[in-house]
Protein backbone atom coordinates (compact mmCIF):
# COMPACT_ATOMS: atom_id res chain seq x y z
CA UNK A 1 0.00 0.00 0.00
CA UNK A 2 2.59 2.35 1.06
CA UNK A 3 4.49 1.89 -2.12
CA UNK A 4 1.44 2.51 -4.45
CA UNK A 5 1.15 5.77 -3.12
CA UNK A 6 4.97 6.41 -4.03
CA UNK A 7 3.93 6.94 -7.62
CA UNK A 8 1.75 10.21 -8.81
CA UNK A 9 -2.29 9.29 -9.48
CA UNK A 10 -1.39 10.70 -12.99
CA UNK A 11 0.00 7.66 -13.77
CA UNK A 12 -2.63 5.47 -13.41
CA UNK A 13 -5.67 8.18 -14.66
CA UNK A 14 -4.93 6.73 -18.57
CA UNK A 15 -5.54 3.44 -18.01
CA UNK A 16 -9.12 4.17 -15.62
CA UNK A 17 -9.93 6.09 -18.57
CA UNK A 18 -9.31 3.57 -21.35
CA UNK A 19 -11.18 0.83 -19.25
CA UNK A 20 -14.43 3.39 -19.17
CA UNK A 21 -14.33 3.59 -22.41
CA UNK A 22 -13.88 0.24 -23.10
CA UNK A 23 -16.54 -0.37 -20.88
CA UNK A 24 -19.26 1.86 -22.03
CA UNK A 25 -18.20 1.02 -25.99
CA UNK A 26 -18.30 -2.60 -25.47
CA UNK A 27 -21.02 -4.07 -27.44
CA UNK A 28 -24.57 -5.72 -26.19
CA UNK A 29 -25.96 -8.82 -27.77
CA UNK A 30 -29.52 -9.34 -26.90
CA UNK A 31 -31.03 -12.17 -25.98
CA UNK A 32 -33.02 -12.98 -29.01
CA UNK A 33 -29.91 -12.01 -31.24
CA UNK A 34 -27.81 -14.35 -29.06
CA UNK A 35 -30.59 -17.12 -29.69
CA UNK A 36 -30.59 -16.23 -33.84
CA UNK A 37 -26.82 -16.22 -33.68
CA UNK A 38 -26.63 -20.04 -32.54
CA UNK A 39 -29.55 -21.05 -34.13
CA UNK A 40 -27.98 -19.98 -37.54
CA UNK A 41 -24.81 -21.93 -36.77
CA UNK A 42 -26.95 -25.18 -36.29
CA UNK A 43 -26.89 -26.05 -40.30
CA UNK A 44 -29.35 -28.77 -39.95
CA UNK A 45 -31.84 -26.40 -38.33
CA UNK A 46 -31.80 -23.66 -41.19
CA UNK A 47 -31.89 -26.32 -43.93
CA UNK A 48 -35.39 -26.75 -42.01
CA UNK A 49 -36.02 -23.46 -42.03
CA UNK A 50 -35.27 -22.97 -45.81
CA UNK A 51 -37.58 -26.19 -47.01
CA UNK A 52 -40.84 -24.71 -44.62
CA UNK A 53 -40.04 -21.32 -46.43
CA UNK A 54 -39.97 -22.91 -50.03
CA UNK A 55 -42.80 -24.85 -49.60
CA UNK A 56 -44.81 -21.76 -47.95
CA UNK A 57 -43.57 -19.65 -51.16
CA UNK A 58 -44.70 -22.56 -53.48
CA UNK A 59 -48.14 -22.58 -51.67
CA UNK A 60 -48.80 -19.18 -52.29
CA UNK A 61 -46.85 -18.53 -55.91
CA UNK A 62 -47.98 -22.08 -57.14
CA UNK A 63 -51.69 -20.88 -58.08
CA UNK A 64 -50.63 -17.85 -59.25
CA UNK A 65 -48.02 -19.34 -61.89
CA UNK A 66 -50.05 -22.25 -62.66
CA UNK A 67 -52.16 -22.08 -65.64
CA UNK A 68 -54.91 -24.52 -64.32
CA UNK A 69 -57.60 -24.51 -61.18
CA UNK A 70 -56.91 -27.14 -58.80
CA UNK A 71 -61.08 -27.85 -58.74
CA UNK A 72 -61.50 -27.43 -62.63
CA UNK A 73 -61.99 -31.33 -64.12
CA UNK A 74 -61.11 -32.38 -67.76
CA UNK A 75 -61.81 -36.06 -68.16
CA UNK A 76 -60.09 -35.78 -71.63
CA UNK A 77 -57.50 -35.21 -69.70
CA UNK A 78 -57.29 -37.67 -66.64
CA UNK A 79 -54.09 -39.70 -65.34
CA UNK A 80 -51.44 -37.77 -67.77
CA UNK A 81 -48.12 -38.48 -66.46
CA UNK A 82 -46.43 -34.95 -65.72
CA UNK A 83 -45.16 -32.92 -68.73
CA UNK A 84 -44.61 -29.47 -69.92
CA UNK A 85 -48.52 -28.21 -69.18
CA UNK A 86 -48.86 -30.61 -66.16
CA UNK A 87 -46.10 -30.57 -64.35
CA UNK A 88 -47.44 -33.16 -61.51
CA UNK A 89 -49.31 -34.73 -63.92
CA UNK A 90 -53.44 -34.75 -63.66
CA UNK A 91 -55.83 -37.18 -61.67
CA UNK A 92 -58.69 -39.84 -62.65
CA UNK A 93 -61.05 -36.50 -63.20
CA UNK A 94 -58.43 -34.85 -65.58
CA UNK A 95 -57.48 -31.93 -62.43
CA UNK A 96 -53.74 -30.35 -62.27
CA UNK A 97 -52.20 -31.91 -59.54
CA UNK A 98 -49.38 -28.99 -59.32
CA UNK A 99 -52.33 -26.92 -58.69
CA UNK A 100 -53.74 -29.01 -55.83
CA UNK A 101 -50.59 -29.78 -54.20
CA UNK A 102 -49.84 -26.55 -53.98
CA UNK A 103 -53.29 -25.55 -52.50
CA UNK A 104 -52.98 -29.26 -50.14
CA UNK A 105 -50.01 -27.45 -48.86
CA UNK A 106 -51.75 -24.05 -47.97
CA UNK A 107 -54.55 -26.03 -46.41
CA UNK A 108 -52.00 -28.47 -44.61
CA UNK A 109 -50.28 -25.76 -42.78
CA UNK A 110 -53.52 -23.91 -42.33
CA UNK A 111 -54.74 -26.85 -40.25
CA UNK A 112 -51.37 -27.19 -38.19
CA UNK A 113 -51.32 -23.31 -37.42
CA UNK A 114 -54.63 -23.58 -36.36
CA UNK A 115 -54.24 -26.57 -33.89
CA UNK A 116 -51.09 -25.06 -32.57
CA UNK A 117 -52.77 -21.45 -32.03
CA UNK A 118 -55.62 -23.03 -29.86
CA UNK A 119 -52.68 -25.53 -28.12
CA UNK A 120 -51.29 -22.56 -27.34
CA UNK A 121 -54.64 -20.04 -26.07
CA UNK A 122 -56.20 -22.92 -24.10
CA UNK A 123 -52.99 -24.33 -22.67
CA UNK A 124 -51.19 -21.50 -21.57
CA UNK A 125 -54.41 -20.10 -19.95
CA UNK A 126 -55.07 -23.24 -17.78
CA UNK A 127 -51.84 -23.88 -17.08
CA UNK A 128 -50.89 -20.55 -15.91
CA UNK A 129 -53.97 -20.61 -13.93
CA UNK A 130 -53.25 -23.71 -12.16
CA UNK A 131 -49.75 -22.95 -11.51
CA UNK A 132 -50.60 -19.35 -9.73
CA UNK A 133 -53.17 -20.97 -7.70
CA UNK A 134 -51.31 -24.01 -6.25
CA UNK A 135 -52.69 -25.99 -3.62
CA UNK A 136 -56.14 -27.74 -4.16
CA UNK A 137 -57.54 -25.92 -7.20
CA UNK A 138 -53.84 -27.11 -8.94
CA UNK A 139 -54.74 -30.36 -7.90
CA UNK A 140 -57.97 -30.56 -9.51
CA UNK A 141 -57.13 -29.04 -12.50
CA UNK A 142 -53.84 -30.93 -13.36
CA UNK A 143 -55.61 -34.42 -12.59
CA UNK A 144 -58.21 -33.35 -14.95
CA UNK A 145 -55.52 -32.86 -17.64
CA UNK A 146 -53.97 -36.06 -16.68
CA UNK A 147 -56.95 -38.15 -17.22
CA UNK A 148 -57.83 -36.37 -20.49
CA UNK A 149 -53.95 -37.02 -21.37
CA UNK A 150 -54.56 -40.54 -20.67
CA UNK A 151 -57.02 -40.99 -23.42
CA UNK A 152 -54.68 -41.38 -26.94
CA UNK A 153 -54.34 -38.45 -28.52
CA UNK A 154 -55.85 -39.74 -32.37
CA UNK A 155 -58.86 -42.14 -30.65
CA UNK A 156 -60.38 -38.66 -29.85
CA UNK A 157 -59.77 -36.78 -33.03
CA UNK A 158 -60.92 -40.12 -34.80
CA UNK A 159 -64.11 -39.71 -32.36
CA UNK A 160 -65.13 -36.69 -32.86
CA UNK A 161 -64.24 -36.95 -36.93
CA UNK A 162 -66.62 -39.75 -36.51
CA UNK A 163 -69.24 -37.64 -35.10
CA UNK A 164 -69.61 -34.24 -37.00
CA UNK A 165 -68.20 -36.49 -40.24
CA UNK A 166 -70.72 -35.57 -43.56
CA UNK A 167 -70.93 -37.43 -46.64
CA UNK A 168 -68.53 -34.74 -48.20
CA UNK A 169 -66.17 -35.16 -45.13
CA UNK A 170 -65.44 -32.99 -42.36
CA UNK A 171 -64.78 -29.57 -42.21
CA UNK A 172 -62.02 -27.43 -40.95
CA UNK A 173 -63.80 -26.09 -37.60
CA UNK A 174 -64.28 -29.89 -36.70
CA UNK A 175 -60.78 -30.96 -37.73
CA UNK A 176 -59.26 -28.49 -35.18
CA UNK A 177 -61.40 -28.99 -32.74
CA UNK A 178 -60.97 -32.55 -32.64
CA UNK A 179 -57.46 -31.87 -32.17
CA UNK A 180 -57.46 -29.01 -29.71
CA UNK A 181 -59.61 -31.07 -27.42
CA UNK A 182 -56.23 -32.86 -25.52
CA UNK A 183 -54.07 -31.10 -28.08
CA UNK A 184 -53.38 -28.62 -25.17
CA UNK A 185 -52.42 -30.43 -22.03
CA UNK A 186 -48.76 -30.75 -23.20
CA UNK A 187 -48.20 -27.15 -23.56
CA UNK A 188 -50.29 -26.91 -20.35
CA UNK A 189 -48.39 -28.94 -17.93
CA UNK A 190 -45.18 -27.15 -19.86
CA UNK A 191 -46.48 -23.60 -18.95
CA UNK A 192 -47.46 -24.53 -15.17
CA UNK A 193 -43.92 -26.17 -14.68
CA UNK A 194 -42.65 -22.60 -16.14
CA UNK A 195 -44.94 -21.10 -13.84
CA UNK A 196 -43.67 -22.99 -10.52
CA UNK A 197 -40.29 -22.77 -11.69
CA UNK A 198 -39.97 -18.96 -12.21
CA UNK A 199 -42.31 -17.96 -9.38
CA UNK A 200 -39.58 -18.60 -7.25
CA UNK A 201 -36.80 -15.81 -8.77
CA UNK A 202 -36.25 -12.72 -6.83
CA UNK A 203 -37.71 -10.30 -8.94
CA UNK A 204 -40.97 -12.11 -9.20
CA UNK A 205 -41.38 -11.83 -5.22
CA UNK A 206 -40.41 -8.88 -5.06
CA UNK A 207 -43.26 -7.96 -7.29
CA UNK A 208 -45.58 -9.87 -5.22
CA UNK A 209 -44.24 -8.17 -2.19
CA UNK A 210 -45.23 -4.99 -3.54
CA UNK A 211 -48.37 -5.94 -4.36
CA UNK A 212 -48.21 -7.58 -7.88
CA UNK A 213 -51.69 -9.62 -8.97
CA UNK A 214 -51.52 -12.77 -10.37
CA UNK A 215 -52.47 -11.44 -13.96
CA UNK A 216 -49.77 -9.41 -14.10
CA UNK A 217 -47.15 -11.69 -12.84
CA UNK A 218 -48.15 -13.60 -15.47
CA UNK A 219 -48.49 -11.06 -18.38
CA UNK A 220 -45.28 -9.13 -17.31
CA UNK A 221 -42.68 -12.18 -15.75
CA UNK A 222 -43.91 -15.22 -16.46
CA UNK A 223 -45.03 -16.07 -19.52
CA UNK A 224 -42.17 -13.60 -21.57
CA UNK A 225 -39.90 -15.27 -19.25
CA UNK A 226 -41.36 -18.79 -20.60
CA UNK A 227 -41.61 -18.02 -24.72
CA UNK A 228 -38.62 -19.76 -25.41
CA UNK A 229 -40.19 -23.48 -24.43
CA UNK A 230 -43.81 -22.21 -25.61
CA UNK A 231 -42.18 -21.24 -29.03
CA UNK A 232 -40.47 -25.09 -29.39
CA UNK A 233 -43.57 -26.86 -28.04
CA UNK A 234 -45.77 -24.91 -30.83
CA UNK A 235 -43.34 -25.76 -33.38
CA UNK A 236 -43.50 -29.10 -32.36
CA UNK A 237 -47.60 -28.89 -32.25
CA UNK A 238 -47.99 -27.72 -36.05
CA UNK A 239 -46.66 -31.31 -37.60
CA UNK A 240 -48.53 -33.12 -35.41
CA UNK A 241 -51.64 -31.68 -36.31
CA UNK A 242 -50.61 -32.00 -40.08
CA UNK A 243 -49.86 -35.71 -39.84
CA UNK A 244 -53.18 -36.51 -37.79
CA UNK A 245 -54.79 -34.82 -40.18
CA UNK A 246 -53.13 -36.99 -42.80
CA UNK A 247 -54.48 -40.19 -40.93
CA UNK A 248 -57.88 -39.13 -40.66
CA UNK A 249 -58.26 -38.80 -44.44
CA UNK A 250 -56.31 -42.28 -44.73
CA UNK A 251 -59.10 -43.91 -43.08
CA UNK A 252 -61.49 -41.42 -45.21
CA UNK A 253 -62.53 -38.99 -42.44
CA UNK A 254 -60.27 -36.70 -43.77
CA UNK A 255 -60.84 -32.89 -44.88
CA UNK A 256 -63.36 -31.66 -47.37
CA UNK A 257 -60.79 -29.74 -49.10
CA UNK A 258 -57.85 -31.51 -51.28
CA UNK A 259 -55.28 -31.11 -47.77
CA UNK A 260 -52.02 -33.06 -49.12
CA UNK A 261 -53.26 -36.22 -46.79
CA UNK A 262 -56.52 -36.43 -48.75
CA UNK A 263 -54.23 -36.35 -52.00
CA UNK A 264 -52.12 -38.88 -50.74
CA UNK A 265 -54.85 -40.59 -49.34
CA UNK A 266 -56.14 -40.42 -53.25
CA UNK A 267 -53.26 -41.11 -54.63
CA UNK A 268 -52.51 -44.45 -52.91
CA UNK A 269 -55.88 -45.76 -53.81
CA UNK A 270 -54.28 -45.62 -57.13
CA UNK A 271 -51.09 -47.48 -56.97
CA UNK A 272 -52.65 -50.46 -58.30
CA UNK A 273 -52.67 -49.18 -61.74
CA UNK A 274 -49.20 -48.14 -61.34
CA UNK A 275 -49.80 -44.16 -61.27
CA UNK A 276 -46.90 -43.23 -58.87
CA UNK A 277 -46.66 -39.69 -59.11
CA UNK A 278 -50.13 -38.72 -58.06
CA UNK A 279 -48.92 -39.94 -55.00
CA UNK A 280 -45.44 -39.36 -54.85
CA UNK A 281 -45.54 -35.76 -55.16
CA UNK A 282 -47.65 -34.82 -52.28
CA UNK A 283 -46.10 -37.41 -50.16
CA UNK A 284 -42.69 -35.41 -50.67
CA UNK A 285 -44.32 -32.44 -49.66
CA UNK A 286 -45.72 -33.39 -46.41
CA UNK A 287 -42.26 -35.30 -45.44
CA UNK A 288 -40.20 -32.10 -45.96
CA UNK A 289 -42.68 -30.06 -44.42
CA UNK A 290 -42.69 -32.43 -41.43
CA UNK A 291 -38.74 -32.88 -41.64
CA UNK A 292 -38.36 -29.27 -41.21
CA UNK A 293 -40.78 -28.44 -38.49
CA UNK A 294 -39.11 -31.18 -36.55
CA UNK A 295 -35.38 -30.33 -37.05
CA UNK A 296 -36.57 -26.72 -36.88
CA UNK A 297 -38.31 -27.39 -33.27
CA UNK A 298 -34.94 -29.26 -32.00
CA UNK A 299 -32.82 -26.60 -33.57
CA UNK A 300 -34.67 -23.98 -31.96
CA UNK A 301 -34.56 -25.94 -28.60
CA UNK A 302 -31.07 -25.68 -28.51
CA UNK A 303 -30.51 -21.97 -29.43
CA UNK A 304 -32.95 -21.08 -26.62
CA UNK A 305 -31.36 -22.77 -23.87
CA UNK A 306 -27.31 -23.79 -24.89
CA UNK A 307 -27.59 -26.30 -21.54
CA UNK A 308 -29.59 -28.95 -23.36
CA UNK A 309 -27.44 -29.28 -26.15
CA UNK A 310 -25.73 -32.67 -26.36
Amino acid sequence: MDNYKKYPQELFEPAKKDLNKDRITRPTISYWKDVFRRLKQNKLAMFGLFLLVASLLLAIIGPIISKFDYQTTNPAMKNLRPNSEHWFGTDPLGRDIFARVCFGIKYSLLIGVLAAAFDFLIGVSYGGIAGMARGRVDSIMMSIAEVLYAIPYMLVVILISVTFSSDSGVDLFTIVLAMSITGWIPMAILVRGQVLQIKEHEYVMASTSLGASNGYLLKKHIIPNSIGPIIVNITLAIPRAIFAEATLSFLGLGAQQPSLGKLISEGLGLMGINIFYQLAFPAFFISIIMFGFNVLGDGLRDALDPRLRK
